[in-house]
């Protein structure tokens, strides 16, 4: 048989090239992130830099929403989002001199590579390295991320309102407004706050609360409500209970995530729908969980996964076992990734998003595309976003590998520990 030019990986990858749009590449080649000619080939692709800044908003240490740069030597730059300036340099220097486009093998690399697996906050840099990525492959591609996972299984993904305002000032009419603005579920959260929290009389003032939202919502409305693990076990319990005839979509964090074998009891003590996650990072904080069946929707989200690379394991083990994704809400260029995950996801799916979801984000001209209560994959390369740096604080920049524990690699290659 004669050869042809899909033969080889080099010339599959160039006629995917020529067969995409100049429009897309173009996006992809002069993106605000760095630009610069497309690589030839994935193999010719090199990290050369990494950058981290320092984000106005959402600043908290192990839940931000700072900024980090991947650069490589085709001057196609990726986009990341999370961490702290330590935890983004410990993985960082593991970086530079890799090929950006063997995202697992630094997912391998950057979470073995200490020797001690990563805590909950360095996975949340990780994750931010790995959104960074994905960003340089779709814009190496000229495709965005949700092509890269497969493809869009869904036109848009439906949406929930956390503190959506209340035009008459009462919950019921947020809750009215909430559906009218085209969102899928209203959420709310237990009564009481400060340190005179009495969780008795939180239980009792939070269900007359939740009458007036159920009110609010309609017969075609839905709500849930976020116990924001304040409630010790008794007390969730009785709560759950008496909110069960009102239907909420799902019930949050019903206790502490410190010890998550207790839902165990609270699984057979409730009939609530139940979801959990939101405090997590990795797969193995939340895989028994969904293989007992003791949850009903996963909040994990990103990049507290430790990226998109983990989060669709985390996808399949939960569609494996008929559990839902209802990712927490996280910054604006994570939020932009998640559509392109919950996106490629087969089963079902609500994100989460404050107010009105209508956020002006002064560093991002560019990012998540939300109308009508719900957000829309877009076609852009990569995650989509575009990035105003004048508006943001450079912390650190890393130009030089560093080494972390020594790791053994197997006969053909891949990664095993020391």
């Amino acid at each position: 048989m004669k050869p042809t030019q899909f033969t080889t990986r080099r010339g599959f990858f160039q006629a995917g090239l020529l067969g995409s749009s100049a429009a897309a590449l173009h996006a992809a080649e002069t993106s605000s992130t760095g630009g610069g000619p497309a690589a030839e080939t994935l193999d010719g692709l090199r990290i050369t830099r990494v950058r981290f800044f320092r984000a106005p908003s959402r600043s908290m240490f192990n839940q931000s929403a700072h900024v980090c740069t991947v650069e490589t030597n085709a001057g196609i730059t990726g986009v990341g989002e999370g961490g702290s300036r330590d935890t983004i340099e410990q993985c960082a220097g593991l970086l530079i001199g890799e090929n950006p486009s063997r995202i697992e093998h630094l997912w391998q690399l950057m979470y073995r590579g200490h020797f001690y697996p990563p805590g909950r906050e360095k996975i949340h840099a990780q994750g931010a390295l790995d959104l960074a990525l994905w960003d340089i492959k779709g814009k190496a591609l000229g495709l965005p991320v949700s092509q890269l996972l497969g493809g869009a299984v869904r036109r848009y993904i439906e949406c929930y309102s956390t503190g959506f305002p209340a035009p008459g000032g009462t919950l019921r009419d947020a809750a009215r407004a909430c559906m009218d603005a085209g969102f899928r579920a209203y959420r709310t959260s237990t009564v009481g706050s400060g340190n005179a929290f009495n969780p008795h009389h939180s239980v009792r003032d939070t269900y007359k609360n939740c009458l007036a939202i159920r009110d609010g919502v309609g017969s075609d409305g839905d709500w849930a409500i976020d116990f924001h693990t304040r409630l010790d076990l008794p007390d969730a319990i009785r709560l759950a209970t008496l909110i069960e005839p009102l239907e909420p979509y799902f019930c949050e964090d019903l206790v502490r995530s410190e010890n998550p074998g207790v839902y165990e009891q609270v699984r057979h003590r409730t009939k609530v729908p139940i979801a959990v996650g939101e405090q997590f990072g990795d797969r193995w904080e939340i895989n028994e969980l969904i293989e007992k069946r003791q949850i009903d929707y996963s909040r994990v989200s990103l990049p507290n996964a430790g990226g998109i690379t983990e989060f669709m394991k985390i996808g399949a083990i939960a569609e494996t076992h008929y559990v839902g994704l209802v990712p927490h809400f996280t910054g604006p260029i994570a939020t932009a990734a998640l559509v392109h995950a919950c996106a490629a996801f087969p089963g079902p799916v609500l994100m989460e998003l404050t107010g009105d979801g209508k956020k002006t984000i002064g560093h991002l001209p560019e990012g998540y595309d939300f109308k009508d209560g719900k957000l829309w994959p877009n076609p852009r390369p990569g995650l989509g976003v575009r990035v105003d740096f004048s508006s943001l604080e450079l912390v650190l920049e890393v130009t030089e590998p560093k080494t972390g524990a020594p790791l053994n690699r197997r006969p053909d290659g891949s990664i095993t520990n020391w």
